[in-house]
């Protein structure tokens, strides 16, 4: 508990763990606005809510934070959550073209507030899969990052809403994109079904960043793995397995 309370006051500041500690005693939750150094505008994260972890992994742990060849154009962010991936990418990389994939409301809302100062960051409520269909969003109790995607009434858990899933092909045809140059991927299990079958369009991507969720869906990285070849680098970043084509992308040595 102290070293959360640490986090969270390292985070948002004194007043953001005033209202944690608010939050305790009327169960509510509060929009907390961040002002970055160095970041072109604020944004917002829910307090208390699994949006200060989001956090503390992309701007303290840095586990975006890689080299590049050439600056990438476009970025496809699938799993964007409020946001805070894309908003890192569009500071770092002005000029790139980013479409953040988010499939659960509250969340998208709250991505659609975040991302409004940035014209080249493209929202996207839907599902990254591998068919156009419609799916189930469940919350098997993990936070706001933690909602899973399943097929229409397959689930023992209960379902939050309905959303539209898309493929990569679809985006690629959707977007008029040549290629990707890096695809992010952090979708709490359903990569098991993207990487499925990836032939129609794993070679039109440069780079993966993806977090493999095992511990949620079992079989997650052996799809990934079976279907990622003809990548020249790997490494391992935080939690996300790093994959490129030549020095597309670099591993970032402090």
């Amino acid at each position: 508990m102290i070293q959360r309370l640490k986090m969270y006051l390292s985070v948002v500041g004194f007043w953001g763990l005033v209202y944690l500690i608010k939050s305790k005693v009327i169960y509510s939750v509060d929009l907390f606005k961040i002002k970055r150094p160095n970041f072109k505008h604020p944004f917002h994260v829910r307090v208390p809510s699994s949006d200060i972890d989001t956090f503390v992994q992309i701007f303290i742990n840095q586990e975006y934070n890689f080299l590049v060849e050439s600056h990438p154009k476009t970025i496809v962010d699938a799993g964007a959550n409020i946001g805070l991936a894309s908003i890192y990418f569009a500071n770092k990389y002005p000029d790139a073209k980013i479409i953040a994939i988010e499939p659960e409301q509250s969340n998208y809302e709250l991505l659609k507030k975040n991302i409004a100062p940035y014209p080249n960051i493209i929202p996207l409520q839907a599902a990254l899969w591998n068919k156009n269909e419609e799916l189930d969003l469940i919350d098997p109790g993990l936070g706001n990052w933690g909602f899973m995607t399943t097929l229409k009434d397959s689930s023992e858990h209960h379902s939050c809403h309905s959303v539209m899933a898309i493929t990569i092909d679809k985006i690629i045809e959707n977007y008029n994109l040549e290629k990707i140059d890096v695809l992010k991927i952090d979708i709490e299990g359903a990569e098991k079904e993207v990487f499925n079958d990836t032939s129609s369009w794993i070679e039109k991507v440069d780079s993966l960043i993806v977090e493999l969720h095992d511990r949620m869906k079992g079989g997650c990285s052996r799809s990934f793995y079976s279907s990622s070849n003809g990548f020249d680098n790997e490494w391992k970043q935080g939690e996300n397995v790093y994959l490129s084509r030549g020095n597309c992308l670099i591993k970032h040595s402090p």
